[in-house]
């Protein structure tokens, strides 16, 4: 038992040992009713790692005394799926719910695998039960989540970390039997993130480097600690934001030999590679913009590659994407421009569109000088036509500054021919 974790000595076994989510399983909830009941549909848990999700389908099929199955969508195929599916009809456990089928990580299933799930999830051969951490509005596909009642779980709050480390102190056995105190709980529980396991892995560290005879644990000796184990943070602890953070920054700055060994960190640590190609887009659109507009169709089409083929192979596709954008020209012009804009619409509130730029469907409309003036740009020399566009109370207002880079300054010749110096570029 000693050599079990803490956080799985201590996962709760029963409906009223579990901490938090009270929206869920406080008295009266919807889903506590549910439990109680024993009417249990196909459910997707959705929320941040740490919270629960797991432990709640491991109490569902306690209290239910249903048969329980489970399989990691990281490392679970359809024929894996296929195969429990057999197993529970080839036992005879036909009807409604009679066994529930837990898969992990349920948005890492590609639509085959999970279009697997479809026909013994309809007729009730399985009840199933998803955990996932992303938005099951993109990550599950329609026909499966139209079957699942989807419950949000949320981090858990400083009240009931309190309580997780208060009870793993007195009811773990290996723990009461060191009569530890914790004198400060701070560094604790902002380690912890709202994450139950994370905070057990943290305390279970601290508590194994505590000098021999020292049975206190203050904010100064957690802080210590964690700085000489880096290793106990996961890929959703602090350090995952600092890599991230460096990853983006090392894009930003044109490094690629930075920017591959960030990610090959994140990689390495068991990030979701969709997370990394997320990102990615993001990149290209906010540092590399217009100073390179494929940088955005390459990061599109390296987030479909990673969808398609998965890791381990992914991360050739990723590192291709990452060294592109490293290298890539940049800039933040049209990122500056709609904050700018955005900034402009919020102090100046609505103001009225041209009379020239409006739409006129109808003879009244028309009458009224809906419309009325405009020039077709492309019947004009050039198809260019030199009208305002602005509202009067903002002419010549400029939110896009076209960047230093060949593209963008071939943009501004273009637009200072155009404009006659209008707008200053």
């Amino acid at each position: 038992m000693e050599h079990t974790p803490l956080a799985e000595r201590m996962r709760p076994k029963t409906a009223g040992e579990f901490i938090g989510q009270e929206h869920l399983m406080g008295p009266g909830a919807v889903f506590r009713k549910s439990l109680e009941s024993g009417m249990i549909p196909s459910i997707i848990f959705w929320g941040p790692p740490g919270v629960g999700k797991t432990t709640l389908a491991r109490i569902m099929a306690s209290s239910l005394n249903r048969p329980f199955h489970t399989l990691s969508a990281v490392s679970s195929g359809v024929k894996d799926v296929r195969e429990v599916i057999q197993k529970v009809e080839g036992a005879g456990l036909f009807g409604t719910g009679n066994a529930i089928l837990f898969i992990d990580e349920i948005h890492r299933f590609s639509k085959s695998q999970q279009d697997s799930l479809l026909a013994a999830v309809e007729k009730g051969v399985i009840t199933l039960i998803g955990a996932t951490t992303e938005n099951p509005s993109f990550e599950v596909n329609a026909a499966l989540l139209s079957r699942c009642q989807v419950y949000v779980l949320k981090s858990l709050e400083s009240v009931h970390l309190e309580a997780l480390l208060r009870r793993a102190l007195t009811e773990d056995k290996v723990m009461a039997e060191k009569g530890i105190q914790i004198r400060e709980s701070r560094a604790l529980l902002k380690l912890s993130g709202g994450d139950a396991r994370r905070l057990l892995n943290v305390l279970e560290t601290v508590v194994g480097a505590l000098p021999s005879g020292k049975k206190e644990i203050t904010d100064a000796a957690v802080a210590e600690v964690i700085q000489e184990n880096p290793a106990i943070y996961d890929k959703d602890g602090e350090q995952h934001y600092d890599i991230i953070s460096a990853f983006i920054k090392s894009v930003r700055g044109s490094d690629p030999n930075a920017a591959v060994y960030w990610m090959a960190r994140m990689i390495a640590g068991g990030e979701d590679p969709k997370f990394i190609a997320r990102r990615l887009i993001i990149l290209a659109s906010e540092d590399i913009g217009l100073a390179n507009p494929t940088a955005l169709i390459m990061a599109n089409a390296a987030f479909d590659a990673v969808q398609k083929i998965g890791m381990p192979e992914g991360r050739i596709v990723l590192s291709q994407c990452a060294v592109y954008l490293a290298c890539s020209p940049k800039s933040n012009a049209s990122y500056e421009a709609v904050n700018a804009a955005l900034a402009e619409a919020r102090e100046t509130g609505n103001l009225p569109v041209p009379m020239h730029l409006r739409n006129a469907p109808t003879k009244l409309m028309k009458e009224l000088g809906y419309g009325a003036d405009y020039s077709y740009s492309h019947a004009a020399p050039g198809n260019f036509s030199e009208q305002e566009y602005l509202p009067d109370e903002i002419t010549e207002r400029r939110f896009y500054t076209p960047g230093e880079n060949a593209r963008e300054n071939e943009m501004r010749r273009r637009l200072n021919t155009w404009w006659k110096g209008k707008y200053g570029y």
